[in-house]
């Protein structure tokens, strides 16, 4: 259960989803942006997916570069970096459930925040779609505002 109201960030943040292709990547590029200069983030997916267009799109509009990210799963994550992190944010049941089993002997926060795929709908227009991803970019930026503070927070 996450502490009432902004804490500031924690000393390193991983933020894991289903995929690795949309929402994580979203709140790590955020997160980077606002807490870079105080803390680590990382992203995984349970399992690799493929970079999303449609996430790199709403995302440069916001000024943030996704066009690189290379999406990379929880045990790849784990044998490149460990797992070193003081809080794990997931961001769907089975990336939850999954960092439970994978922290159960670590000393790491593990906190759940409910997030809709908006890659998992495949109908629409391109507006459509880019309207959904625009919702939970947004979603997901007020919650780590909510969470962490705004930028400047506890200096």
């Amino acid at each position: 259960m996450p502490p009432p109201g902004p804490v500031g960030p924690p000393g390193a943040v991983l933020f894991v989803c289903a995929w690795n292709s949309v929402r994580s990547p979203m709140a790590a590029a955020m997160f980077r942006q606002y807490y870079g200069h105080k803390s680590y983030v990382g992203s995984a997916g349970v399992r690799k997916g493929e970079p999303d267009p449609f996430t790199a799109a709403v995302m440069d509009e916001v000024g943030l570069d996704l066009s690189k990210h290379k999406p990379i799963t929880f045990e790849e994550l784990e044998d490149l970096e460990g797992l070193n992190f003081d809080l794990i944010v997931t961001l769907s049941p089975e990336a939850h459930h999954r960092a439970l089993e994978v922290t159960r002997t670590l000393a790491v926060d593990v906190e759940y925040w409910p997030t809709l795929d908006p890659g998992a709908a495949e109908e629409g227009t391109r507006e459509q779609r880019l309207a959904a991803y625009r919702e939970i970019r947004d979603q997901l930026l007020a919650k780590i505002e909510q969470r962490f503070g705004k930028p400047g927070f506890g200096r």
